[in-house]
């Protein structure tokens, strides 16, 4: 009698976007969504958040993590995962009893203080929407997956759906000047980064005590050789150079923007591979392949310089946050 409603909140840089889908028994009835330009629980937010939940008694609030005080690491075991991180202040949770995502309990408490009005059902990891995304290719590959949002970066190598390493890093961005300055650019110009002291952090993952247990994440199916990416799914990553070349029209400035944090970004997953490679605590194996769920419309000169200075081949796919948190918030409750 009742249709369900998903309201999923993702708080960026400097906007906040409402990814909202109501469902009946069957199927989806409505999807809508809308980009606020704040990162705070502001009145217009709130407004269209109980405007759609509302309509049915059974709606389903998720948060994606964007906590600065999170990762994931390679083991459930307690007395290993001591090796490797100090969890006495984290939330952490267990993940298809392999791997364990956390974050901090401060975190946690200052985001449930923010939604307190509306309350938050679900609270999701960027490293679990990243397994999820990438369901086709973790299950029998070697390789990096990272996801990149607008202001930080999410990386896990995988073996054989095996975590083996992970790390969450966030962009350098000046709060004061909201300037960025590469030292080795030929021509720096100065491009705004606006970010809001209050973003909000948390682990979807991690909540044990707030949150029902995930269910295990369904088998995933991959491709057993590597020469075989130019089928299915892989198009979407060999044409992603093209769909970037065809739907978006840049200026110089722009043009620059894109360069100073794509660099940026190729440098963050430079030092992540230094730090798998050289860090005696995990299992380091050589990494030829690398898989990069895109939230931000990067330019193609990311891809360039992971294959040209990394050797790495590197497929892109644009994922949409809203809807993927979506799917996971349905996976939680069996629909």
């Amino acid at each position: 009698m009742y249709l369900k409603v998903f309201i999923n909140i993702i708080v960026e840089r400097s906007s906040t976007t409402i990814h909202v889908e109501v469902h009946s028994k069957t199927n989806e009835v409505s999807h809508y969504e809308h980009v606020f330009q704040s990162t705070k629980l502001t009145e217009e937010i709130y407004e269209y958040i109980t405007s759609h939940i509302s309509e049915s008694p059974y709606y389903y609030i998720s948060f994606l993590d964007t906590s600065h005080e999170q990762g994931a690491l390679p083991s459930c075991d307690k007395n290993k995962l001591s090796q490797y991180q100090d969890l006495s202040t984290t939330e952490y949770r267990c993940i298809n009893k392999s791997w364990t995502t956390y974050t901090s309990k401060t975190d946690l408490y200052e985001l449930e203080k923010k939604y307190e009005d509306i309350g938050i059902d679900f609270i999701f990891s960027p490293f679990v929407v990243l397994t999820k995304f990438f369901k086709d290719k973790i299950d029998k590959n070697l390789a990096m997956f990272v996801l990149i949002e607008d202001s930080s970066l999410s990386l896990a190598v995988f073996e054989n759906s095996e975590l083996l390493f992970a790390e969450h890093l966030d962009m350098e961005v000046d709060l004061e000047s909201e300037n960025m300055a590469l030292d080795d650019l030929e021509d720096e110009k100065d491009f705004e980064l606006e970010l809001d002291d209050e973003g909000i952090v948390l682990d979807d993952m991690d909540v044990d005590d707030e949150l029902e247990d995930f269910s295990d994440i369904e088998d995933l199916d991959s491709l057993e050789d590597i020469d075989e990416f130019s089928e299915g799914k892989d198009l979407e990553e060999e044409l992603y150079e093209n769909e970037v070349r065809e739907n978006t029209t840049e200026t110089p400035e722009s043009d620059d923007s894109h360069f100073n944090e794509d660099y940026q970004r190729f440098s963050l997953i430079q030092n992540a591979f230094n730090h798998f490679y050289k860090d005696t605590r995990y299992e380091s194996k050589f990494i030829e392949n690398i898989y990069i769920a895109d939230n931000t419309h990067v330019s193609n000169d990311l891809k360039r310089y992971l294959e040209e200075e990394m050797f790495l081949n590197t497929y892109i796919r644009t994922v949409d946050l809203g809807a993927e948190i979506c799917e996971l918030a349905k996976e939680e409750l069996g629909l």
